[in-house]
């Protein structure tokens, strides 16, 4: 049978999908459908019986107070990390916006903390908030007041992570917001001003409005990235020495609580059961991106 033109065009259109398709199945959809399996067993990888226990894994996560800190100090990180990293981006790059000059080198030096090394970033942070040595207690001892105990302390040590959360995620927050900032039309800006408008008045009135599109994709981006925070807090509390989240699960966070279960105690069930809950917080953030999306189109 002879194909039309668009009808091997179609056909080699499948045949070069396929190919990540099927690489996107083997690496993403069947470890996720595992994940679910192993979720239903007792799968402890020191044992060769992993007996099918339905929803006790589940059930015993509900009882475990150290899943329920790290739900807990998850929230934390997205309730202070998100909005104050996305309100800091947004000033940072309404004024690289109003620069003429020198504009592509102060967005490099913007940019540069996301393409920095998190491992390398997270042990500078580690040092700076140090109690004996660190950079911020000999800088706040200039003004006379006394060391903080930061990473030692239950009570500060997760503010030193977020700290560092907002620090690496600030320049790609500038950058898609500088982007936004450059589709807005001046004239707009410029019909306000005749009209007398105040700065507070085109912000408000103008900029939020028409930046609406980019603010809800980086809200739910930074949420998502945020819930699957591992890298600075195990590196920021622990040293890499395999025992993080520390002082007393004061800073654990829900993925690495996970890690610690799977690697550490060898318990995958228990892991995956976590993994399962994550999974679908992340859907539930996700299908509510899409719908709001949806509904600023539509309108």
């Amino acid at each position: 049978m002879k194909l039309s033109i668009k009808g091997r065009q179609s056909m080699w259109a499948y045949i070069f999908i396929s190919a990540p398709m099927l690489f996107f199945l083997c690496i993403r959809i069947y470890p996720a459908l595992y994940a679910f399996n192993v979720s239903l067993h007792k799968w402890d990888l020191l044992s060769k019986n992993k007996p099918f226990v339905f929803l006790d894994n589940f059930m015993d996560l509900f009882h475990d107070q150290v899943f329920k800190a790290s739900l807990i100090n998850t929230g934390k990180y997205i309730l202070f990390a998100v909005p104050i990293g996305l309100a800091l981006s947004l000033g940072i790059a309404m004024l690289l916006n109003s620069i003429t000059k020198g504009a592509s080198v102060y967005r490099m030096v913007v940019f540069i903390p996301y393409v920095t090394s998190i491992v390398a970033v997270s042990w500078v942070w580690r040092w700076m908030f140090m109690k004996q040595g660190g950079l911020i207690n000999n800088v706040i001892g200039l003004f006379g007041i006394s060391r903080q105990p930061f990473l030692d302390s239950t009570s500060q040590a997760i503010y030193v992570v977020i700290s560092n959360i907002i620090w690496q995620a600030l320049g790609f927050y500038t950058i898609i917001f500088l982007a936004g900032l450059k589709q807005v039309p001046k004239t707009y800006y410029e019909a306000a001003m005749i009209d007398g408008a105040s700065p507070w008045q085109k912000f408000k009135n103008i900029t939020i409005p028409l930046l609406n599109p980019t603010i809800v994709y980086l809200s739910v981006m930074a949420t998502i990235q945020t819930l699957q925070v591992f890298t600075q807090v195990f590196n920021i509390t622990s040293g890499g020495q395999g025992i993080a989240g520390g002082p007393l699960n004061s800073t654990v966070s829900v993925v690495l609580y996970i890690y610690q279960l799977a690697f550490v105690n060898y318990k995958m069930g228990y892991a995956s059961a976590a993994t399962v809950i994550l999974f679908i917080i992340i859907l539930t953030i996700s299908l509510f991106q899409m719908k709001v999306l949806d509904k600023k189109y539509d309108n």
